[in-house]
């Protein structure tokens, strides 16, 4: 396998952009090798990310054609797609090198991850979607080792998706480290080159829109969370990326109604790996929290919670409701720490600050919703403040509630929801909470 097919196999990208010289690309497409795709079709739809809508799809005075082209507004960040631009994807037959997939994994799973793990792998035999619907920490990662090593040695290629890059940056070297042999690229925006024809990708799902046709298992990981779960043409992505007959597995702590209707087959656990039950928070007010920060004050009572864990030496995430609270109140906290930082969405070492919390150089960090998801650290406590607001909607409570109490050795971590009034999402998020500690899996 040249590198040339190595990189294009199941991939559709833009010629313009292809990393391998112009006369190679030229080559491969003037002995039928490869495939040219209009950017964007006859009726107007973009060969990439399939999206059609007017809303997206534009037209514009075009001098190289000299006349008008469309273009796709939906995936533009990937590199534009226009009706004078093109996609080229591998045409002829790939020829997969054998690759042998050790499995190097000495945990054990619980019964009901063991039970989960079987159900899980007879629906992917008989070509069946999945849903695994299994409360944070409960190890959801783990019991899907085994139908992702049945697929290896079949052969098969597998996807692991994700909306969110923490989440795919949190499953990479857990996924390589259970499968060393094993070639396993990780795409994200900025990703570093990767080369070779990987047997399994982890990316997130935005990444999809450059896969068509490739993947005999798809796994969706956080199949609930923002962006993937308001974007149509993020669905559509996955369902292009996989082979026609792929079965997909679901992964989600708060699967939505539309996912708990279509996926009939279903395996569930309500109760951690370790046994002891999910912390359910604590309400706690803070009014007038948004006049004291901008007063340059750090109210009492959260003062006095981010001091009790720097003294205790316990790691910890203070979630606000906007990247503005954020920049306004950093500044404050590291006047308790200095070793407190900042991350958010916008934050271009927002890696490295979670590893500075993951190996005790942090002591903490105040930040976003993209950290509701995807991280695993020992004996982390959790803050939220302005739970009220509306960006804290009861799923995405529940999973920041989720990071606290992860680990067998410190399974009751602290979660406080700091608020300027209690809301229904609030409440919805605690009572789902205490339901999940009385509910029976199965």
């Amino acid at each position: 396998m040249t590198d040339l097919e190595a990189f294009l196999s199941g991939r559709i990208w833009l010629r313009e952009f292809m990393p391998f010289p112009k006369g190679q690309v030229d080559e491969g497409i003037n002995c039928g090798d490869i495939t040219v795709v209009q950017g964007i079709t006859a009726d107007r739809t973009c060969a990439r990310c399939l999206e059609s809508s007017p809303q997206h799809i534009h037209s514009f005075s075009c001098a190289k054609c000299e006349g008008i082209c469309f273009y796709c507004r939906h995936c533009i960040q990937m590199g534009r797609i226009s009706s004078c631009t093109e996609l080229v994807t591998w045409a002829s037959p790939s020829h997969t090198p054998q690759q042998s997939h050790s499995f190097s994994w000495n945990g054990r799973l619980t019964p009901l991850q063991l039970q989960a793990s079987e159900k899980v792998s007879e629906s992917v035999k008989n070509r069946k979607s999945h849903l695994v619907y299994a409360v944070c920490g409960a190890g959801k990662t783990e019991l899907l080792f085994r139908t992702i090593h049945e697929a290896l040695q079949s052969g098969q290629s597998v996807c692991l998706a994700a909306p969110r890059v923490d989440v795919v940056l949190e499953l990479a070297p857990r996924l390589q480290a259970v499968f060393p042999d094993t070639v396993v690229h990780t795409l994200y925006r900025s990703a570093p080159a990767q080369t070779g024809r990987a047997s399994i990708v982890i990316a997130t799902t935005h990444q999809l829109y450059r896969f068509q046709n490739t993947f005999d298992l798809m796994i969706v990981d956080e199949a609930d969370a923002f962006p993937y779960s308001f974007d149509a043409a993020l669905e559509r992505a996955v369902l292009k990326a996989k082979t026609p007959e792929a079965p997909i597995v679901y992964v989600s702590a708060t699967p939505s109604r539309k996912l708990l209707k279509e996926v009939s087959d279903r395996s569930e656990i309500f109760e951690r790996y370790h046994g002891h039950p999910l912390p359910v928070p604590v309400f706690s007010s803070l009014w007038g929290y948004r006049q004291s920060l901008k007063k340059k004050r750090i109210p009492v009572k959260l003062a006095k919670w981010v001091k009790q864990k720097i003294g205790k030496g316990e790691p910890f995430l203070v979630f606000m409701p906007n990247i503005e609270m954020i920049d306004g109140a950093i500044g404050l906290f590291q006047e308790l720490d200095s070793r407190i930082e900042a991350v958010h969405s916008r934050d271009s070492l927002r890696k490295e600050k979670v590893m500075g919390l993951r190996n005790g150089r942090c002591t903490g960090l105040l930040t976003s919703t993209i950290l509701e998801r995807g991280i695993t650290i020992p004996n982390l406590q959790v803050a939220v403040v302005g739970a009220e607001d509306s960006v804290f909607e009861a799923s995405a409570l529940i999973q920041i509630a989720g990071r606290a109490g992860r680990s067998a050795e410190h399974p009751a971590g602290d979660v406080t929801f700091f608020h300027d009034g209690i809301t229904r999402e609030m409440d919805k998020a605690k009572n789902m909470i205490s339901n999940y500690n009385r509910r029976k899996s199965y």
